[in-house]
């Protein structure tokens, strides 16, 4: 089987097809593009146009390698002018009907040994070699978009393929500057598999009218440093293309996490299939364009109504890394903030653990002198809550126990003037059940802040059926003045955030037990396939895998949904008290400090 791979076909040219050709005739490939689509042909050339100039502009290349890369790009509506290439990657429409026909018809055109992949990202890899009559030589290359900037590159093999022909094109990706990782066929590959399950949630999530569009986008991007939000990225894939993708996942895996939301078919239906269209979950400027304009569901600058309580104070319960950062942030704002302990020498120690933040933002010349010193002066360290008693906020950030919380909200009922407004930082916990510890649940509210909270920008605030209007407004208020965005949600398990974080860490999980694909090219791929900053088994070490579990055992109790079950090796490595960075293993081990 020849591997110098120097003349390549590419067969579709949409968006993805032309994206590969440009990686393939920038890197020294003699690149050929088959599209039945004159105007298609006509796209892609002036795309690689376009796109090449903008490279010179920015001194990524020179003239001369994009007079040449353009030289060896040519285009034809007929498939027998990929007779001589060495490597044909097929990427038209998502449908085994049309693949299967495409591969037929390369049977009897190229070489025996010429090498035939499929781009597809949801369908079976052996299906499609069984049509070849080498499916030897058939194997998936699966780019992600946009392919000129994203450096992943997923190489899957079938039970068929050849192992020189995945040498081949794993020492071609690599030329082409390109990370492969190897993975077996099953729909969506390793960071489909993962995202697209993540995606569908968002959309239950978004058709349940549990939260906005917006603040889903937004909670995911803040909440987790994602590039783009899970709506806005089904509207950038094509919501029609997702639907294709989870109808097959769910085909193989049965999960009903896997199960396409009624939502994605409304609107493939409805032809509203995302940017594309110019319509999706969002509404563009027009269709293919990146520009999302208001329409209905666009919500007034205004959108809460009604006045709020006035919030002069803060009180903040616990002594945590979670507590120290919350006050912070308060009395970085203004307020004036009672940060209470269980005793004074942990509430000065927590103080003192602020000290220590505003010290280094000084050092990196963030903040003034000055500042850290009337930001220092604005909170007083009590041992007990009875300091809370002129507070017009009490924010709660003490363990993640219901019981104790609980007591500790029977306490502030006592404490607290009438009127005040009480709140859990609860991440998971249901919040109804900790305002009913009170004779005043009406005044109770959840602020979910994230880790670090002087850093990230989100809350989820959390309304139970009990929470009265003014409460909302007061603490939509105070988000504002602590330049913190504010996502409204429900009150049920996870809120928007954790929902949608926690089953994908879990499935991660599932990969590795089900010996799919390593930690590590589940990591590379989540990070260098779906932008992610951290991968998934970063992430639960450094959020505790004792944590991750409670978290995973919440959302299963509550949606009963099998798929939810907490992973079998996530309970084990939690019962060897193998927690994370923490304890110095978890799914990796650490160097102890």
């Amino acid at each position: 089987m020849d591997t110098s791979l120097s003349s390549i076909a590419v067969v579709g040219l949409g968006t993805m097809g032309t994206g590969i050709a440009e990686v393939l005739a920038l890197a020294g490939r003699e690149v050929i593009g088959i599209d039945i689509s004159e105007a298609a042909a006509l796209g892609a050339v002036a795309s690689l146009e376009a796109s090449t100039a903008r490279a010179v502009g920015r001194g990524r290349i020179t003239e001369r390698e994009r007079a040449d890369a353009l030289a060896r790009f040519r285009t034809s509506d007929d498939l027998r002018a990929v007779a001589d290439a060495e490597l044909v990657i097929e990427v038209v429409p998502e449908t085994y009907e049309i693949k299967q026909q495409v591969f037929r018809e390369l049977d009897a055109i190229v070489s025996p040994t010429a090498i035939l992949a499929t781009g597809t990202n949801a369908l079976s890899v052996t299906r499609l070699a069984a049509e070849s009559q080498h499916p030897e030589r058939v194997l998936g290359l699966h780019f992600f978009n946009p392919a000129p900037a994203m450096k992943l590159v997923e190489v899957v093999s079938s039970v068929l393929t050849a192992p020189p022909a995945v040498e081949a094109v794993t020492a071609l990706a690599r030329e082409l500057g390109k990370e492969p990782v190897a993975v077996g066929d099953r729909p969506g590959f390793v960071a489909d598999g993962l995202l697209f399950g993540y995606l569908n949630q968002a959309a239950a999530m978004y058709e349940a009218n549990y939260a906005s569009r917006e603040d889903i986008d937004a909670a995911m991007k803040l909440g987790c440093g994602l590039p783009m939000g899970p709506l806005a990225l089904l509207d950038l894939i094509g919501i029609d293309t997702a639907r294709t993708v989870l109808e097959a996942m769910y085909a193989e895996s049965q999960d009903r996490l896997h199960a396409p939301a009624p939502v994605l078919g409304q609107l493939s239906s409805a032809g509203l299939t995302g940017r594309k269209a110019g319509r999706g979950f969002y509404t563009y400027d027009a269709p293919g364009g990146q520009t999302v304009v208001p329409d209905t569901l666009t919500p007034a600058a205004d959108a809460v109504s009604g006045a709020g309580r006035d919030v002069a104070s803060v009180g903040v319960a616990g002594s945590g890394t979670m507590a120290s950062g919350i006050a912070e942030v308060f009395a970085k704002a203004g307020y004036d903030v009672v940060l209470a302990a269980r005793s004074q020498e942990k509430a000065d120690v927590a103080k003192g653990r602020i000290a220590k933040s505003l010290e280094r933002s000084v050092a990196k010349g963030r903040l003034t002198a000055e500042a850290r010193d009337e930001t220092l002066a604005r909170i007083t360290a009590a041992g007990s809550l009875d300091a809370f008693a002129e507070v017009d906020l009490a924010v709660e950030a003490v363990a993640e126990d219901l019981e104790i919380k609980r007591q500790l909200f029977a306490a502030l009922d006592k404490v607290c003037r009438p009127g005040a407004v009480l709140a859990t930082t609860t991440s998971s916990l249901p919040v109804v059940a900790i305002a009913r510890a009170t004779a005043r649940p009406e005044d109770v509210i959840g602020m979910h802040f994230f880790n670090p909270a002087p850093a990230m920008k989100l809350v989820e605030v959390v309304r139970t059926v009990l929470t009265a209007d003014d409460v909302h407004a007061t603490v939509r208020a105070v988000c504002a003045r602590i330049r913190k965005h504010p996502v409204d949600c429900g009150d049920r398990a996870g809120f928007i955030v954790n929902a949608l974080l926690f089953p994908y860490l879990n499935n991660a999980i599932k990969m590795v037990e089900e010996h799919y694909a390593s930690l590590d090219d589940i990591d590379a791929a989540m990070k260098l396939g779906g932008g992610y900053p951290m991968g998934p088994f970063e992430l639960l070490d450094v959020v505790g895998l004792d944590v991750s579990l409670a978290i995973e055992k919440v959302l299963h109790k509550e949606f009963r949904d099998p798929g939810l079950a907490p992973a079998p090796l996530l309970e084990h490595l939690v019962a060897a008290g193998c927690l994370g960075r923490k304890t110095g293993r978890g799914f990796r081990e650490y160097a102890r400090r």
